[in-house]
């Protein structure tokens, strides 16, 4: 155990600096914007290009690894996140922060991608387990780490933008200076949305509209708590708490989606979601310890919702299609991230920050409706396949499926991933 851990613990550092990087900017961002007196709306587009360039990256940054391999593109990735924040802090222009932001949304999202194949060839079934929960958690600690470092800066100058492409260049050393060997390049994915909507409606509606409620807090939860009065140190925890209650929640909703139908599980976390936010746009103006647990609350099915969507549409798949329709869930997952902030933004301008949690609470309806209509439509496939495990996800759903399980290279041997011209990377798609 000892050694499996050695072997990726430069590879951990890396990730805990890229997301304390992550986390500064992601507060940062929404802080300055405010500061600038920027719309909601404007605040929306702006990240709307996050979404938009992370979403292209799950397609395009798999075949840069097959040219050059994972380090390099890594390495390029990292330089590009650092470049990106930089140049928001030199010129704060929200239109020129729209191309920043893609190329921040590309960067993260591949970077991703290159850390999750990078371990997953690390891990074996005895330790999976292990690694992958010292992966969530340093997710976790660092994003919540990088929030808690705005308080320590002025936002409306220089400062923490230069901060955070410092820390965004030192997660590049631990990876640049290992010695443990290189993993294999990945196989290419092709995507069938359509086939794997007629495989799995719940899951292709519930993974978009997961992604459109993780899109609008993600980039307009900084604004809500600037909007509200909160501090920068209270925005900080409340942000914090929300992603707490989220980590502590996955693996009770995961058992309890193993033991009954995983449709009965996302109709009670809507249920939960459409309550704790409504309770939360009613909380406006109440103590921050109030507002502190509801977030935890709304976290606890915020997040979560992704991999039950997942875990459904693998449930009903061969083990040959899993790279395959985890492939199309999270395209469906990035549409999601790009409407959930266009579709918030002019309606907390209207309305104020209370109608951030309002709209989520009918996502959250949306989301359980649905469910519970598919419960009425089809019943539970029970005996005609095997229930596969939920997995956890990090803080923000990853780019792409494992591409150097076990089971994408059986399936490449056996023929069921096809060759372009040269390696091609041809994954599952659904």
């Amino acid at each position: 155990m000892l050694a499996s851990l050695a072997s990726v613990l430069s590879l951990m550092l890396s990730t805990l600096l890229m997301m304390v990087a992550f986390g500064l900017q992601s507060y940062v961002i929404p802080v300055r914007s405010v500061a600038e007196n920027w719309s909601t709306l404007t605040v929306s587009v702006i990240a709307t290009g996050y979404t938009v360039g992370f979403t292209l990256s799950c397609i395009i940054t798999p075949k840069f690894v097959l040219r050059v391999g994972h380090v390099r593109v890594f390495t390029a990735l990292i330089t590009l996140l650092s470049i990106a924040i930089l140049l928001c802090g030199l010129v704060v222009d929200w239109r020129a922060w729209i191309a920043f932001r893609a190329i921040s949304g590309f960067a993260i999202s591949g970077s991703y991608l290159v850390i999750e194949s990078w371990l997953n060839e690390r891990v074996t079934n005895e330790n999976r387990g292990m690694l992958f929960s010292l992966y969530l958690i340093t997710t976790m600690v660092g994003t919540i780490g990088g929030q808690y470092m705005v308080p320590l800066g002025d936002p409306t100058n220089t400062s923490l933008f230069i901060l955070c492409g410092v820390l965004f260049s030192l997660a590049l050393l631990p990876t640049a200076l290992s010695s443990s060997p290189m993993p294999a390049p990945p196989a290419q994915a092709r995507f069938d949305i359509p086939g794997l909507f007629r495989r799995s409606p719940v899951a292709v509606v519930g993974g978009f509209l997961a992604g459109a409620l993780s899109g609008a807090w993600l980039n307009l939860g900084g604004v809500f708590t600037q909007k509200i009065g909160l501090s920068t140190g209270e925005g900080a925890t409340l942000l914090a708490s929300l992603l707490t209650g989220s980590a502590l929640s996955q693996i009770p909703i995961g058992r309890a989606s193993d033991r009954i139908d995983r449709r009965i599980v996302m109709v009670g976390c809507g249920i939960v979601g459409v309550i704790s936010c409504l309770v939360m746009s009613a909380s406006i103006g109440s103590s921050p310890t109030v507002l502190y647990i509801v977030a935890a609350l709304v976290g606890s099915v915020l997040f979560p919702i992704y991999a039950l969507n997942v875990a459904h549409a693998n449930d009903l798949a061969k083990p040959d299609e899993y790279v395959e329709i985890s492939s199309g869930l999270m395209i469906t997952y990035g549409l999601g991230t790009i409407s959930g902030p266009l579709m918030v933004g002019p309606v907390m301008d209207r309305f104020g920050p209370a109608a951030l949690f309002i709209v989520l609470a009918v996502y959250f309806a949306l989301y359980a409706g649905y469910a519970a209509w598919r419960i009425l439509r089809r019943e539970q496939h029970e005996g005609l396949v095997a229930k596969t495990d939920f997995q956890a996800t990090t803080v923000l759903p990853t780019p792409g499926p494992d591409v150097t399980s076990p089971t994408a290279q059986q399936a490449s041997q056996d023929g069921l991933i096809e060759d372009d011209t040269v390696p091609a990377w041809e994954r599952q798609p659904e």
